[in-house]
């Protein structure tokens, strides 16, 4: 099966569910470090080049619920609970990014509770978000969104380790349509206001756009140590460390063929990976020129 984010059918599915106000379902939470971050290699940040830098953070403020936390000249650097996710650099005279090239498909904001997810979609069903799809993963659920600039974005939560299933050695992984119904019914009386991303949240993986996916899993194996964890029809590759579900995903849907991409476009910039067994830091290339910093775990 086919994986991507087509599993709803736009902001006008989710919408439709403005009247759903169940409180049945007790709150879940997240009692420990996430499963996404307790691994060898975990992603800590992305980097995004945009023309218009205010305007793309002010959107990851609005929309996605990050909140600011430097300020460089040309730089706006966002995160969650005072930790650093996202860093946005102007660079206004690039060209749009083309989603037939290599680069970023979505970067993926990965909330420490069911409960989360349900407190932003309630508050996205308020306001009026536009959102792209919404599916249920079987590992996770997800809702996806798109920038004004085109670059993808996933909000999520993990479904718990135990629940995860396995066919021989791949993980079981799909795209089914979101129950929403069942995620309002998360929500607690008096416990269902988002007021923004809640310490804790992480960047839980990043999905990239590339021209084969066979030989994004073979240089993800071989350069960073990477384990396949499923192979969708040879379209699209996830990788992980530690056994989470993907910290990586590749996919060549619209990118097949795509050369080396144009440094002068519009999207990824970087993508930050924490190491637990690094002793330096050191800056990869995957084929198509996407940036891969790895740095050293802080003591």
């Amino acid at each position: 099966m086919r994986m991507s984010r087509r599993g709803f059918s736009g902001a006008a599915g989710i919408l439709a569910l403005d009247a759903v106000t169940g409180f049945s379902r007790a709150e879940t939470m997240m009692t420990k470090l996430p499963f996404a971050a307790d691994a060898p290699l975990s992603v800590t940040t992305v980097g995004i080049k945009a023309r218009d830098v205010n305007t793309l953070a002010d959107y990851y403020k609005h929309a996605v619920g990050l909140q600011e936390i430097a300020r460089r000249p040309g730089t706006i650097v966002l995160g969650a609970g005072g930790l650093p996710l996202l860093e946005i650099e102007e660079f206004k005279a690039a060209r749009p990014d083309d989603p037939r090239s290599a680069g970023l498909y979505h970067t993926a904001f990965l909330l420490p509770a069911r409960a989360d997810l349900a407190r932003w979609t309630r508050r996205a069903i308020d306001r009026r978000i536009q959102v792209t799809g919404a599916s249920d993963h079987l590992v996770s659920e997800a809702i996806y969104l798109t920038d004004p600039e085109g670059n993808g974005i996933e909000i999520y939560a993990d479904r718990p380790r135990a629940n995860w299933d396995f066919e021989g050695d791949s993980l079981k992984m799909g795209t089914l349509p979101l129950d929403v119904e069942n995620l309002l019914g998360e929500l607690r009386p008096g416990h269902s206001e988002w007021t923004g991303a809640p310490a804790g949240s992480m960047v839980g993986h990043v999905h990239l756009r590339v021209g084969n996916a066979a030989e994004a899993e073979k240089w993800w194996n071989s350069e960073l140590g990477f384990d396949t964890m499923l192979n969708f029809g040879g379209s699209a590759v996830f990788l992980s460390t530690g056994g989470y579900h993907h910290h990586v995903g590749a996919n060549a849907w619209q990118s097949a063929g795509a050369r080396e991409r144009d440094a002068d476009r519009t999207g990824l910039s970087f993508v930050e990976f924490r190491s637990k067994d690094a002793k330096s830091e050191s800056v990869h290339e995957d084929p198509w020129g996407n940036i891969i910093r790895i740095v050293p775990a802080a003591a």
